[in-house]
């Protein structure tokens, strides 16, 4: 018995990611249409199967005669889930998908640059680019609610847990990586009146070029401190309210008729936009930041003000939580003591790939409860300072133990317990299912009997 589930739920993921990414493989090529397999009332065109193989090898998965079976076998999976979803009035709202749209494409423009990008790619507008994609997300939200009410009542005890953990073999218990918990106070370097001056008058400047007739996106392109956009003319393409600064938003929505800003401050620096366009409640503007500089008295004060932080840590009764309460300018993890929340995982734990590199370095060799001293700190909006970290937690790499590891094998544990009930559930189905399976893929070693 292992930690990992049976394969047709590790070719789900996949298949996730294929249909997440086809929507730009279907450029790559055409093929001629046949249903190649029927699920009670759902068929599978060749098309489906060709897709995910194209965009799959455009993303340089090597894809052999045994993974287009499991992908085959994945599909043929996907469509008994569909079926008996009809049958159970198993539905997902017009409104889900609409959201689940919306958050794969913007994912898609964030990574090509822009919607009106995505459009020239895919040689199709907005609209019919999500009407293309659907179908294939309704159907993929209806079979995730169908395949999730099967095992909705699975639960673990801890008696399942140790049975489970005690029946793995022993070269099959995993390795779990060095993990690291931590708390800071970050100490900032703050803006002096005149790097402020300087910055505002420099902002200044390029509005009234733009206002005497330069070009905004020309301006941009040589000045804007915003690196990501700077290079697409300070274009940030199409993003609604919740997606942009607060400050910045406020003013994006009331510009009209392609009109240029006041100056606007944000916590990134100054900055000026030009409307583009705005299509409902998304709008897409082209900005230049001016960033604040920092000189290097400020950052001194920042680093005599950690230094003496860190004095009182050592010297007086008030607490690490109660400083970071008091002086950090994190403002997330300030009122929790300073305890940091990993991004990636959404809890306080970080395995060392996952650490700030000036975060690893400066604990790499601290021990479980020391505070270090102040080392310095830059944030990815270019702000430096100086942080004083405390090492909560540390692992070592080892093998999983019901001691030091029960929430990943209670994890593990109910993964399992589910994925044998839905084995259960494709075996009763698949006997009381219609199901015809085209010649050329009869001869696919599947895990199960779809073959009658």
């Amino acid at each position: 018995m292992k930690l990992t589930m049976i394969r047709y739920k590790i070719v789900t993921i996949l298949v996730a990611f294929v249909l997440c990414n086809g929507l730009f493989a279907q450029q790559e090529g055409t093929v001629i249409d046949k249903v190649v397999a029927v699920v009670g009332s759902k068929t599978i065109l060749k098309s489906e199967l060709e897709t995910q193989i194209v965009s799959m090898r455009t993303n340089g998965v090597l894809v052999d005669d045994k993974i287009k079976c499991e992908l085959f076998e994945e599909l043929l999976f996907q469509k008994l889930l569909l079926n008996q979803a009809g049958l159970d009035s198993v539905t997902v709202t017009e409104a889900e998908v609409e959201s689940e749209i919306d958050r794969r494409l913007n994912y898609f423009i964030a990574q090509i640059g822009s919607e009106k990008k995505l459009e020239q790619y895919y040689k199709k507008t907005m609209l019919q680019i999500k009407e293309e994609f659907r179908v294939i997300i309704k159907e993929q939200m209806t079979s995730q609610r169908m395949r999730g009410q099967i095992t909705s009542g699975v639960k673990v005890t801890p008696k399942d847990v140790k049975t489970f953990f005690n029946e793995m073999e022993k070269d099959s218990i995993p390795m779990i990586e060095s993990e690291i918990e931590y708390s800071h106070i970050l100490i900032n370097a703050k803006e002096s009146k005149v790097a402020r001056e300087a910055a505002h008058d420099r902002i200044k400047g390029f509005r009234e070029r733009i206002m005497k007739g330069e070009d905004f996106s020309t301006l941009a392109i040589l000045y804007s401190e915003d690196e990501g956009s700077a290079k697409n003319g300070g274009e940030l393409g199409f993003m609604g309210r919740a997606e942009l600064v607060t400050e910045f938003s406020v003013v994006a929505f009331k510009l009209k008729n392609k009109a240029v800003s006041e100056i606007i401050e944000t916590e990134f620096g100054f900055h000026i936009m030009e409307l583009i366009e705005r299509r409902g409640q998304k709008v897409n503007v082209r900005h230049i930041l001016v960033k604040v500089k920092v000189d290097e008295d400020q950052v001194k004060l920042a680093n005599n003000l950690a230094d003496s932080v860190h004095n009182v840590l050592l010297n007086d009764t008030l607490t690490f939580e109660e400083l970071a309460a008091l002086y950090s300018d994190d403002k997330q993890t300030a009122k929790s003591g300073g305890r940091v929340v990993n991004p990636q995982a959404g809890t306080s734990m970080f395995f060392i790939d996952q650490l700030n590199p000036q975060v690893f370095y400066s604990i790499d060799k601290m021990k479980v409860g020391e505070i270090s001293t102040p080392v310095p700190a830059q944030g990815q909006d270019g702000k430096k300072g100086y942080r004083i970290i405390r090492l909560e937690k540390k692992s070592e790499p080892h093998r999983a133990t019901l001691k030091s590891d029960y929430d990943k094998i209670q994890g593990a544990a109910l993964a399992n317990k589910q994925n044998e009930m839905t084995q259960e559930w494709i075996t009763r189905k698949i006997s009381a299912t219609y199901i015809k399976i085209d010649a050329d893929y009869q001869s696919c070693t599947f895990d199960n009997d779809w073959v009658k």
